[in-house]
């Protein structure tokens, strides 16, 4: 990664790359600690080259519908997250404004994408595409392991609750 972005390979790449994570999903979600109206809970995961993916969840405490499910990447030697993949609830509208797309309000997904990147006045993660996927955090939950590869490595602990 010789450049200061990372282009749509190495970011398909480092969403499809494994990542173990020890807690059920209902317990995660519970520990989660109020702020400004949300409430939130990330884990980091150490990658050998010491970068770090971060999984981070937050759900309004208002309106259910308010959500984020995200797998986030740190580079070697820096703070700086880029978050790769972004799971949003049903809460706002969303364009995605270098393609012109039409406005939606809808479940969607995020990705980083290397033109966003380039682009400075927008995320790396802003384009989006709706989905129908899941319909609650939950079932977003599932996408995402199932997208990201996550994994439980504890026999006992799965991607469901009940």
């Amino acid at each position: 990664m010789a450049t200061d972005f990372l282009t749509d390979k190495e970011i398909e790449n480092l969403i499809q790359e494994l990542k173990k994570f020890p807690h059920e999903f209902k317990d995660f979600l519970a520990k989660a600690k109020e702020k400004k109206g949300h409430k939130e809970n990330e884990f980091n995961i150490d990658r050998p080259d010491g970068s770090k993916f971060r999984i981070m969840v937050r759900q309004s405490i208002h309106h259910h519908l308010d959500f984020s499910i995200i797998l986030g990447y740190i580079k070697p030697n820096s703070n700086m997250l880029i978050r790769l993949k972004r799971y949003n609830g049903k809460s706002h509208q969303h364009q995605n404004r270098l393609e012109k797309t039409e406005r939606f309000y809808d479940f969607h997904i995020h990705l980083a994408t290397e033109r966003y990147q380039t682009n400075s006045q927008f995320k790396p993660e802003h384009f989006a595409e709706p989905t129908d996927r899941y319909s609650d955090i939950h079932s977003a939950w599932l996408c995402f392991t199932e997208d990201c590869n996550v994994s439980f490595p504890n026999s006992n602990m799965q991607p469901l609750f009940s």
